[in-house]
């Protein structure tokens, strides 16, 4: 290469960098609407992003010392042989304790173990440990005994104990000596380049923007079905399956890939050339013509969202569309703007109009064919069922963790003109991966349990996104309702939800990012003594990610690494263990997946038969709601047999035998929602009974029956209420209904505040769900005194 050329590729890679840099600095990123160039963009940008963008020269954040968790050395162990000892004297453990104090108190020994890393705690873990070492220790070190043998005869001074001090604290702590690789590895700042097959195409960027109901997705799946290869990837089992069927109905061979199931078209097990998965399951290295990424939206959920960043970024395909909400867009645009890659955006109108009524429902006596009660926890689908078959009317009923089979089951069964069942009562699941034929949302709460960043639960008011998805499900196009009506159960509820929908969705400004196995095993070459948890927190205290990323909520991996710490595997078994998708909140689930980590360290298959003697195959149908749940637990093992099974092919070999095991254990369990309403009967009539009595009295009373919601919202409705006694009652139903109070707890509360009415005589029980007869015993006190 002649001396010229050199010196023009230098000059323009010298403008590139300065150009980038000072992008960097500035804190603002710059892009287009159009197609042209990446320097066409950066001077013709229509979006100007302020954003904090760490670049590679700023100084690392302090790690957490909290994390280094100090190891253990032995004590009883001789590395010299007594050496130290033959060359000086016995050490005096009195003046050793002494000379050792002194050393610890010196401000200049703390100031330069700072500067080594040890900060205020590590340096007093240290010395902790240091000085049980010098005193306990069998023989110690030669050099170290006549150092402090020197200290203690007055020949040497307190600071020559230093060196010997950081030895230790770097044997204890050994993150001392590799803090810098560390930060190398745990460096999250420039994502794009983890995916050099895709970084060496250009790929095409079509976003596809819309509400629910708008055919974005549909327009993407066409373009999918008519490439020669193609991938879809989307946010549930259900929606992957829909697109499967989709494909092969069409004419297109599409296999199946999710994390719990692998169908192959081709009889003899050869990938066709479209497939339809979950977004965790694709594959970043096989090419595509055309990739469909579903739900982008998603790519910023505390969880999950690393998995929409990976196929964003990653996916080896010409052409990328994207479908979800108009708030991703301008970020959408801005993370391609680092890879260079060009954004076309598409946007369509809702195809059918939904409205928001001027009324609440306030009664369920008012429910009509087609409308559908949205609920934000299981039990209060199990009261309103309940109160709905009072009534005369049959009700289908959808919530997460049904098996996919019972909820389209259920949704067939809803959708059917010729079936009895006209009303629908359902969690949020309802707001993807189902088609519904829903006339009127009514929503029976606005308030979500949720998962805040830090992975605390905390009620909040649903968000305009949350809301808006659940709403565009009423008033399907091409269903027998063209237009959707959405209103609230309760009266004031309905301003609020009004509210809620007259604002914009919040945009997107960040997306997740997740550390990888083999991020975690080099983390783990330096660090061979910690455990996976440790590791993990280690990793995201010291990862450093630009304004664009966040690192997602690793507090279910731990709590799976904690579980199984104590059996032995190796890392990156026990990391793929701890990814696998289960609910922690069945303890049933937990054990089983403890069971499952416990046989494979054994090296001992785990067959057909053992799983049927774990979860005691066959089971029967359910007697009551207890069992539903149970069965419900024993659905979810099986899939994680099934999730394990394409991880561990040799020792979960019966992947066959489970799946049709799995099948007729959801044909149980679609025959117990059937008849949920008796399977809530036979569980504790406690729980519902005094929900009747609201409904019933609700009816009469013009909208007293909102009390039976759960809605924490506002507190105007009870100020309005003319009677404390009415409140309190919908009070303790609800705090029985939300899991909070058992019925047995509730009783002894009446029998408690019965007693207390003795003192105050004019309260009524605040606790009362049988009103006649407190209201006699409070009569015979007061007739007493």
């Amino acid at each position: 290469m002649s001396v010229n050329r050199c010196t023009y590729l230098f000059s323009r890679l010298h403008r590139h960098i300065s150009t980038r840099t000072a992008r960097i600095a500035a804190g603002n990123c710059h892009v287009s609407s159009g197609s042209g160039s990446v320097h066409e963009q950066h001077r013709a940008g229509s979006v100007v992003c302020s954003r904090n963008v760490s670049s590679n020269s700023s100084c690392p954040k302090p790690p957490d010392t909290s994390l280094f968790v100090p190891i253990s050395l032995k004590t009883d162990c001789s590395v010299d042989g007594g050496v130290g000892v033959e060359l000086t004297q016995p050490l005096d453990k009195s003046e050793l304790l002494k000379v050792l104090n002194r050393f610890y108190k010196k401000k200049e020994m703390q100031k330069m173990a700072a500067d080594h890393g040890l900060d205020a705690r590590l340096f007093h873990q240290a010395f902790i440990s240091f000085r049980k070492f010098v005193l306990e220790v069998t023989s110690l070190p030669a050099d170290l005994h006549i150092i402090l043998s020197d200290i203690c005869s007055g020949a040497g001074h307190v600071d020559d104990v230093y060196p010997y001090f950081m030895r230790h604290a770097k044997q204890i702590f050994p993150m001392l000596d590799c803090m810098d690789d560390l930060r190398k590895i745990s460096d999250l700042r420039v994502p794009a380049n983890w995916y050099p097959e895709a970084r060496a195409i250009q790929r095409k960027v079509i976003f596809h923007a819309g509400p629910t109901n708008s055919g974005k997705t549909y327009h993407a799946i066409q373009r999918y079905l008519a490439a020669k290869s193609g991938v879809y990837c989307g946010p549930l089992k259900l929606l992957a399956h829909e697109i499967f069927e989709k494909s092969n109905n069409a004419g297109v061979p599409c296999d199946l890939v999710t994390g719990e199931e692998r169908t192959f078209m081709d009889s003899d097990g050869r990938p066709s050339g479209h497939v339809a998965c979950t977004i965790e399951m694709c594959s970043v290295t096989t090419p595509y013509e055309v990739a469909v990424i579903d739900e982008i939206q998603m790519i910023r959920d505390p969880s999950r969202g690393w998995a929409w960043t990976r196929a964003l970024l990653g996916l080896c395909a010409e052409e990328i569309h994207v479908c979800g909400e108009p708030a991703a867009i301008d970020f959408i645009r801005e993370l391609m703007y680092t890879t260079g890659e060009e954004v076309e955006v598409n946007t369509y109108q809702r195809l059918t109009p939904f409205t928001i009524l001027d009324q609440a429902l306030e009664t369920l006596d008012n429910l009509r064919p087609g409308d559908c009660i949205v609920c934000f926890s299981k039990n209060d689908i199990y009261s309103i069922s309940r109160q709905i078959e009072v009534r005369g009317l049959e009700c289908a009923v959808i919530y997460g963790s049904l098996p996919p089979g019972t909820k389209l089951s259920q949704a067939k069964k809803f959708n059917d003109p010729d079936d009895s069942c006209k009303i629908l009562v359902a969690t949020d699941a309802i707001g993807m991966g189902l088609n519904l034929s829903i006339r009127r949302i009514i929503f029976n709460s606005l308030i979500k349990p949720n998962v805040n960043e830090k992975g605390e639960k905390q009620m909040e008011t649903i968000s305009t996104s949350q809301a808006l998805q659940i709403s565009g499900r009423a008033g399907r196009f091409a269903s027998k309702f063209n237009e959707g009506e959405v209103t609230t159960m309760h009266r004031d509820d309905l301003p609020v939800l009004k509210e809620i929908l007259s604002h914009s969705v919040d945009p997107i400004e960040t997306a997740g990012l997740h550390p990888t196995a083999e991020q975690i095993e080099m983390f783990a070459y330096h660090l061979p003594d910690a455990t996976l948890s440790n590791l993990v927190d280690i990793f995201v205290s010291l990862s450093q990610v630009d304004g664009m990323y966040f690192v997602c909520n690793i507090d279910d991996f731990k709590f799976l690494a904690d579980m199984i710490q104590h059996i032995p595997l190796n890392l990156r078994s026990r990391y793929v263990f701890c990814t696998a998708p289960i609910n922690k909140k069945q303890p049933f689930v937990c054990t089983s997946f403890l069971k499952f980590a416990r046989q494979f360290s054994r090296d001992e298959p785990l067959t057909f038969d053992w799983v049927c003697r774990h979860v005691n195959w066959p089971l029967s149908a359910p007697k009551n709601i207890k069992d539903l749940v149970h069965l419900e637990a024993v659905h979810d093992v099986l899939d994680l047999y099934l999730w394990l099974s394409y991880r561990f092919m040799d020792m979960f070999p019966d992947t066959a035998l489970v799946r049709e095991t799995q099948q007729e254990l959801d044909d149980i369990i679609q025959q117990g929602v059937r008849n949920i309403t008796r399977l809530i009967r036979a569980t504790d009539p406690a729980i519902t009974d005094p929900l009747q009595t609201q409904g019933r009295r609700g009816g009469q009373a013009g909208g007293n029956n909102a009390s039976t919601s759960g809605n924490h919202l506002t507190n105007s409705r009870s100020q309005r209420r003319s009677g404390s006694g009415e409140l309190d009652s919908s009070l303790a139903s609800r705090l029985v209904r939300d899991g909070l109070l058992t019925p047995d707890l509730l009783r002894q509360l009446q029998r408690e505040w019965s007693k207390d009415q003795k003192h105050e005589p004019t309260n009524q029980s605040a606790l009362d769900t049988e009103p006649h007869n407190n209201n006699n015993k409070g009569k015979r006190k007061k007739k007493k005194k």
